[in-house]
């Protein structure tokens, strides 16, 4: 020990010193946390490269994934996108066009029909970040009073929260179900005690957007969301519906953008409580749905024109963490986080159910065979 210096300051001294690593070492490990898009690889937003994964570093059963990929066409399915680490493991079309002329490619528009709700939600979230709306609003704050046919203090209670989880309490027992005229809005139940698959009261979202933002809903999102991960697509009102049509692969983007929980390798598209909450059991009537999204794993789920509770997962063979946007004739973005994968499907299929979660189950019943 030096002379003059006591030894309590050179006790000091290295309690300091300690402290300073402590805390230096500690801010880098905070620093090198990795986001949650660290580990995932993006597509250029102008380009269409895509980088691929080869199957053999899988071990995947590729006996399997041919047979899958040989009964999917038999579904009238017309685009199969599988991404792992956001690269493509397999991309595969078949059949026509929408148009009907020539056959269907990486390039070629599908409509997403009720998958749309899901990136209708997303678009509600960023006009939230971006203080144009709060989803505790009063619907009428937007939509004026008169939306519905009901009585001003029952429609008062209706907010954009019930929009979003399905829950208004809108009468479901109307000849058009996509009809948005206040004549077809009339009340069946209390806002929050009923979960109804309506699609009018989905589709009141986009003016709600429109009159907050003060924009044209094609431009914010492609503002917002499209222009920012490189999707190409558009919306087309379609009767009282509003549909959006873009190729698989921005179908996969987006699901890519929600897999990474809005980070865009490295820009922040979103963020926050709302879109945390997005793929969350929104409400305690359909478990298996969060903000327009479709979630599995958990212990019931409610299906369109029903109100029956059944009890079991929605895809019992899938991931219990998957969830999902779904939407007529089997148009499905399916987003697995634990395996880093995202699915998309896009097609035709028989039947008329809005949600055709059994044709799901049936891809579900060959895929979970190849990915084991």
């Amino acid at each position: 020990m030096k002379p003059g210096i006591p030894p309590f300051r050179i006790s000091s001294f290295f309690k300091v010193l300690l402290g300073c690593w402590a805390f230096f070492t500690f801010s880098c490990a905070e620093a090198q946390k990795p986001t949650p898009s660290s580990n995932l690889y993006f597509p250029p937003n102008e380009s269409s490269v895509w980088e691929e994964k080869p199957l053999a570093e899988l071990g995947w059963n590729q006996v399997a994934l041919a047979e899958l990929l040989a009964w999917l066409p038999t579904q009238d399915t017309r685009a199969f996108i599988i991404l792992k680490d956001g690269k493509i493991v397999v991309e595969e079309y078949w059949g026509t066009k929408l148009t009907g002329s020539g056959e269907m490619d990486q390039n070629s528009f599908w409509y997403w029909a009720s998958a749309g709700k899901t990136l209708t939600a997303a678009l509600v979230g960023l006009a939230q970040s971006d203080k144009f709306l709060s989803v505790n609003d009063r619907t009428q704050k937007y939509l004026g009073e008169g939306w519905t046919s009901m009585p001003s203090n029952q429609e008062r209670e209706i907010r954009l929260i019930h929009h979003l989880t399905l829950t208004t309490g809108i009468d479901d027992k109307v000849a058009n179900l996509d009809d948005t005229s206040p004549a077809s809005l009339k009340y069946l139940a209390k806002p929050g005690t009923r979960w109804s698959y309506h699609n009018a009261t989905y589709t009141l979202l986009e003016k709600v957007v429109v009159k907050a933002t003060g924009k044209d809903y094609q431009t914010y999102f492609e503002e917002k969301l499209g222009d920012k991960i490189g999707m190409k697509g558009f919306w087309q009102q379609t009767g009282f519906n509003n549909v959006f049509y873009s190729d698989a692969r921005s179908f996969a983007r987006f699901g890519l953008l929600m897999l990474a929980k809005g980070n865009w390798n490295g820009t922040q598209v979103w963020s926050g409580d709302f879109f945390d909450k997005m793929p969350q059991t929104s409400q305690n009537l359909n478990l298996s749905y969060g903000y327009l999204t479709w979630l599995n794993g958990k212990s019931s789920f409610m299906v369109p024109g029903s109100q029956s509770v059944i009890p079991g997962s929605l895809i019992p063979q899938a991931p219990a963490d998957m969830y999902q946007a779904m939407g007529k004739n089997g148009q499905f973005l399916m987003i697995i986080p634990s395996q880093n994968l995202v699915i998309v499907r896009m097609g035709s299929s028989g039947g008329d159910s809005p949600v055709p979660f059994l044709l799901m189950r049936d891809i579900w019943q060959r895929l979970d065979q190849v990915i084991k």
